[in-house]
Order: C-alpha cells, then structure tokens, then sequence
C-alpha cells in the first residue's frame, strides 16, 4: 500500500464511507485535530515518568483512534445496506469516562487542593501535557461544533471533556512527582507595576 495516492491533491478527501469533502470541512478539522492530540499525548508519553502513567496514555492513544474513525464516519453511510454498521469497532463507552475519572481521582488524593488557577510550565512534561490539554478542548470545541451541523456520538463530546481534565490532573501531579513548581496565577492589583 502506498502512502500517497494523489486523490487529495485537489484539496478534497473522502470520509470512512467515500464521501468526498474539501480539507477545510469542519469534519476534517474535527478528526485533524483529535490526531494532533494523539500526537502531543505520544510526546507526553516518550517522557520519563511512572509507566503507569504511560500505559493509560496508551490507552488514551487508541481511544482518540477510535475517536478519530467515529469522526471521519460520513453519517449518512454510517449503516451498511444488511444493517451493520460500517464502523466495525468497539465505540466509546461509559467504561471509557470512568476509566478516566478514577485515574483524575487517583491522582487528585496525592495532590494539594486547587486553590488558584496554575500558569502552565514549571517543567518540560509539563508543558507538554498543557499543551496536550488545549489542543483536546480544541478538538472538543470542533467535535461541539459538527455536533451542531450534523449529530455526533456524544460519547466522543464527553470523552474529550473529561480527556482535557485528564490531561490538567496529570499535568498537575507529574508537576508534584517531578518536584517542579507550580505558578499560582494570582491576579496583579490594578495599581501594581512589575
């Protein structure tokens, strides 16, 4: 199988189902934007860090894939003509957001309670893990976005919301385990200068 194919050098793609749709369609950015995550979170991953942490990543990794397919499924021919549907893969479950709730809780009974808002960095992994947070409330603000044009899994919607709190929990407990400094952004007083 060959990487290029040429089909898109016209600026259109097709969707799981062979749907064609220019590049900039909201569903490409959708689906884009959920493989840029993917990506910062291999970063995150290649990190040193506890292998715990780097197998729920993993985990993570293969759910934005299926994220991704859902998101890249034309709607339309989401159902095949016996009935099954195209998407042959498991979906996006309950058991998938609960996964990610009990790791932000694990990690939450380690760590101080938030009593300001964070400035992000303080250490490499973190800032990555930063960075991985807003590009996963980007791809949910996109997903939100095609919702409102054409109906979408809500699974994916509340996967990627409860995805970027993952990624601020982690990012504040790799903070902790790494002994780095946590910034709390405390609002200057309008008379003060630098």
């Amino acid at each position: 199988m060959k990487v290029y194919t040429k089909t898109g050098d016209k600026g259109t793609t097709a969707l799981f189902g062979g749907t064609r749709v220019p590049k900039f369609h909201i569903r490409i950015e959708s689906y884009g934007t959920v493989d840029e995550l993917n990506s910062y979170i291999g970063l995150i991953r290649d990190q040193e860090m506890d292998t715990h942490y780097k197998d729920v990543l993993i985990e993570i990794q293969d759910r934005l894939f299926t994220v991704g397919a859902i998101l890249a499924t034309d709607p339309e021919k989401a159902i095949l003509k016996n009935g099954k549907e195209r998407l042959n893969i498991p979906k996006i479950s309950e058991k998938d957001l609960d996964y990610l709730e009990k790791e932000i809780d694990s990690m939450e009974t380690e760590l101080p309670p938030m009593t300001h808002f964070v400035l992000p960095g303080g250490h490499t992994t973190v800032s990555y893990c930063h960075i991985a947070r807003c590009v996963c409330r980007r791809a949910e603000r996109l997903a939100a976005h095609l919702n409102d044009i054409e109906p979408t899994d809500e699974m994916v919607l509340k996967y990627l919301n409860r995805l970027s709190d993952y990624l601020f929990v982690l990012a504040r407990k790799l903070t902790f385990d790494l002994k780095a400094n946590e910034v709390k952004w405390i609002p200057k007083k309008e008379d003060s200068h630098l």
